[in-house]
């Protein structure tokens, strides 16, 4: 018989006790609850009734060895198993669970195999039902794919078979407790001085904004920060597939679209938000992402005097943003046609802002454009661009910012407004070579 004290008992031990506690948790409590509990309460509502049980039956651990197993019984039982090390990591901003053994990481931009795993796939299963409960989602063979998001509002996408054709899938964008600032941007050589005065002059003067990019090249950080240049005073509603805007300002109005419920009822869209918002008094009008029908109606707004409004669309380049946009009001109304619809977009969108993603991880506002109709054709004018002049030992991109020379038709409202930038700032220039280090 091992007659050490527990604390200096090997982890099998520990491991023992783990599964005896969660299974007496399964048996004498409801997990259902208990998972719909702030953190907090959580915590302390599972170490009373694990502490009782411990005195109950007369084990002894030390303080560190208690923590650690509570740790684990949390995690486990009413947290997120062993994703919970990798939410707590504020370096980490995407988790992407490919199987029990393939969970990578993104972290300051670069994607690696995390060091943790699921026991099995029924154990990744069981984690995506406990994200889905709490708001009310459910996932199954009839409904494979399933959105939601994590208290502290990080994004979660799961999609199990048959549509997952080896097995169970998740993905958490996570939500990041301190947005980010200009100043954060212009750290990480996300974009030029010039190019950051340039937007914050754009916003506040009310100009309308498109901001354009790929997958996870950060349209909604920059729009996160652009709109921190709207004055105080102005009333804004802001609306979103699945909010992520934290403005931080009065008088701002939240909106987020709703899916149908398990009976296929209920379902609100992005177009009925916009179509809504229209009725609040609204200054300006910030949708986080155009994806269909709501396009005509945000730039309907855009043209009947909510002037400064921004939204953002995926698109590779400010052309391909322009014609998705160009298509997205051609299929939600059949009676326009796109010598109707181009000049109604280039009187909605002034400038057009194209993110990237580099291939070193590092994340670039690479183009600002002016949109333009001429003679019937949309034009884009840029004003400022990043050049890609090479690749530095470590690997990481080299290049620079420029400034065209390109003085823009909106400079002249932007200056009436009282952010007047003088024509001088538009004289070509570039910043000096830099390596990509930012995120």
């Amino acid at each position: 018989m091992d007659d050490r004290p527990a604390s200096e008992k090997p982890q099998d031990f520990l491991d023992g006790l783990f599964n005896h506690y969660k299974e007496r948790l399964l048996k004498e409590t409801n997990l259902d609850q208990l998972i719909r509990l702030p953190t907090y309460q959580k915590r302390k509502t599972i170490e009373k009734l694990i502490t009782e049980m411990m005195e109950q039956e007369k084990v002894i651990i030390t303080q560190m060895d208690k923590t650690r197993l509570l740790d684990m019984i949390l995690d486990d039982s009413v947290g997120y198993g062993p994703l919970e090390p990798l939410l707590q990591d504020d370096e980490i901003t995407e988790i992407m669970v490919n199987g029990p053994s393939e969970i990578y990481i993104e972290k300051k931009g670069r994607i690696s195999q995390a060091s943790v795993q699921f026991k099995n796939q029924d154990h990744i299963r069981h984690i995506i039902d406990r994200i889905v409960a709490p708001i009310g989602r459910r996932v199954d063979e009839s409904s494979p794919l399933v959105d939601g998001r994590l208290e502290d509002g990080s994004r979660v996408n799961a999609a199990i078979p048959p549509i997952a054709l080896h097995g169970p899938v998740l993905t958490i964008r996570k939500f990041k407790k301190d947005p980010y600032g200009m100043k954060d941007l212009l750290g990480f050589g996300s974009l030029s001085e010039k190019m950051a005065r340039f937007l914050e002059a754009a916003v506040a003067g009310k100009m309308n904004l498109l901001i354009s990019g790929g997958t996870g090249s950060g349209k909604t950080t920059l729009l996160n920060i652009v709109s921190a240049a709207i004055p105080v005073g102005e009333r804004v509603i802001t609306i979103e597939d699945m909010a992520e805007l934290r403005l931080g300002r009065k008088n701002c109005v939240s909106l987020e679209a709703r899916p149908a419920n398990m009976e296929g009822t209920g379902e609100i869209t992005i177009r009925h938000l916009v179509k809504n918002a229209l009725r609040m008094r609204p200054d300006r009008i910030i949708v986080g992402e155009v994806r269909g029908g709501e396009a005509l109606d945000m730039l309907q707004a855009m043209n009947t005097g909510h002037e400064g409004s921004l939204t953002t669309i995926h698109a590779n380049s400010p052309k391909d943003a322009m014609s998705r946009l160009e298509a997205m009001i051609l299929m939600s109304n059949a009676s326009m046609t796109a010598d109707v619809v181009r000049p109604f977009i280039s009187a909605a969108i002034q400038l057009v802002v194209q993110t990237l993603r580099l291939p070193d991880g590092t994340r670039k506002i690479v183009s600002i454009a002016e949109a333009a109709d001429e003679d019937g054709q949309l034009k884009l004018k840029e004003l400022f661009r990043y050049r890609r002049t090479g690749t530095d030992k470590n690997g990481l991109g080299i290049g620079h910012f420029e400034t065209t020379g390109y003085v823009p038709e909106c400079h002249g409202k932007i200056a009436a407004l009282g952010y007047d930038l003088g024509l001088d700032f538009y004289l070509p220039d570039r910043e000096g070579e830099m390596s990509h280090a930012g995120a």
